[in-house]
């Protein structure tokens, strides 16, 4: 039997758009030290990014352990966010995603794992609301991995499937997701709809403007129907 190939998704701004909550809950860990938050561009620019990285880069003059501080308010207020609206509301899925993943998942020839800057809470949390607990064979979370675009995630991802990096490819919609992607030598698809330009996925072997435009990008990238 031929070994799977292994398709690896990002979350916010590849799977689902939870840009609301990211910039809600930022506001907040900037409040609650009395610190003016970013504008939202500069917000949304360090999507991907581990929390304690993405502090160090928005609130670069405030000491680690102030950073430290801010990341347990934004859990915390990103929490409470998603359980006041419901994730349908807080972080919902982009159209056409949840079909695309339905049918990839089906497919004998594929493994789905999920590589998120996102702690392994909000990610199983995510997944439960949203009914996809049992699609993703491999969950990398920032708990466990240097921030994006470090390779850990994508090399963890490969050991526990038993795969080359020949066989896997990295969807995301950031530079971090295309960096990390070409850091762990396997194909980048870069995603247009999410918080990065295409200017930004200049490491992307393919760029792709609908999710509905994987599969085919799938079969041309390892010659399979």
């Amino acid at each position: 039997m031929t070994a799977p190939k292994l398709v690896i998704f990002d979350v916010d701004g590849t799977l689902v758009d939870s840009q609301a909550d990211i910039l809600a809950a930022m506001h907040m860990a900037f409040d609650s030290v009395s610190q003016r938050p970013p504008e939202r561009a500069e917000i949304l620019g360090i999507v991907g990014l581990s929390l304690p990285e993405a502090l160090a880069r928005l609130a670069p003059d405030l000491d680690a352990a102030t950073r430290m501080g801010m990341v347990a308010s934004y859990k915390d207020a990103y929490m409470t966010l998603r359980a006041e609206q419901g994730v349908d509301a807080s972080s919902p899925l982009y159209p056409g995603v949840r079909e695309v993943l339905s049918a990839l998942a089906a497919r004998d020839d594929l493994l789905l794992g999920v590589a998120t800057g996102k702690s392994r809470r909000g990610l199983d949390k995510l997944l439960e609301g949203h009914g996809l607990e049992t699609v993703f064979f491999t969950r990398q979370v920032s708990d466990d991995h240097p921030s994006k675009p470090h390779p850990s995630m994508l090399e963890a991802a490969l050991d526990e499937c038993g795969l080359e990096p020949s066989a896997a490819v990295m969807v995301g919609d950031t530079e971090f997701d295309m960096e990390m992607a070409r850091a762990a030598r396997i194909a980048g698809v870069g995603v247009s709809w999410g918080y990065h330009g295409r200017d930004r996925l200049s490491a992307a072997t393919h760029v792709i403007d609908r999710i509905e435009d994987l599969p085919p990008v799938l079969a041309a990238q390892w010659g399979t129907a």
